[in-house]
């Protein structure tokens, strides 16, 4: 199958998980992450309608943004170093791996040098694992509050990666938590402005995520297949 091909079962997939969870398919982004993807393969996803695309390296980012020609929306879905913030700022529209306080001064330091306003997410371990990125579910809340108070950053919501090789009912109890999160925060007056997006689900889980609430989904060995 091409790469379009897949992004039209995916899209039929996210529509089918959306009309159960009472929702519709446009109410969903589905982001191609490209790590190790070529910009020819960036290139057929930009062809097939898709406008929002994601690295997990900076370095790797800075070696194919560039030479994309297709308007793209590009976001940093991976864990983000401080010294790398400075070339983030230059390659990326959105940070959605926003974890610390110390990751939201540098980002918004270089942003405003920049004069450019970044779009972020802030990430949560709601898994919990030592291993994973993010803030803990305890936490949000505070980081949210810090990270909205830097003119240079728009926080747009949250985001969490589930927890690996685990069963679908341990995923679902993972996204249904995070839906809650964002709930909670979505309803609270000092946070509730900027509840926007709820970014959960990859390419083994995804139809699970929108059913528990994602508004977006981080997908890509399912668009370009493995990873050679």
């Amino acid at each position: 199958m091409t790469i379009a091909d897949n992004i039209r079962r995916i899209r039929d997939e996210i529509g089918e998980a959306a009309v159960r969870s009472g929702r519709r398919l446009s109410d969903i982004t589905l982001l191609a992450v490209t790590k190790t993807r070529t910009v020819r393969e960036i290139g057929e996803a930009a062809c097939a309608g898709l406008e929002h695309f994601g690295e997990n390296r900076v370095q790797e980012a800075a070696e194919k943004i560039p030479f994309v020609l297709e308007e793209i929306v590009w976001h940093m879905v991976g864990p983000l170093q401080s010294n790398k913030a400075k070339t983030a700022v230059t390659l990326f529209d959105w940070v959605d791996s926003v974890h610390s306080v110390k990751i939201a001064d540098v980002l918004a330091s270089y942003a405003d040098k920049a004069g450019k306003v970044i779009r972020v997410l802030i990430q949560v371990n709601i898994s919990g694992e030592e291993t994973k990125s993010g803030v803990s579910p305890g936490k949000v809340r505070e980081l949210a509050e810090y990270a909205m108070g830097k003119k240079a950053l728009e926080v747009r919501g949250l985001m969490t990666i589930g927890s690996f090789g685990v069963s679908r009912e341990v995923t679902r109890a993972e996204f249904s938590k995070m839906k809650d999160i964002f709930d909670g925060l979505r309803a609270d007056s000092a946070t509730g402005a900027a509840m926007h997006e709820l970014s959960m689900g990859m390419s083994g889980d995804y139809p699970i995520a929108v059913e528990e609430g994602a508004t977006m989904v981080r997908i890509g060995t399912a668009i370009f297949g493995e990873r050679s």
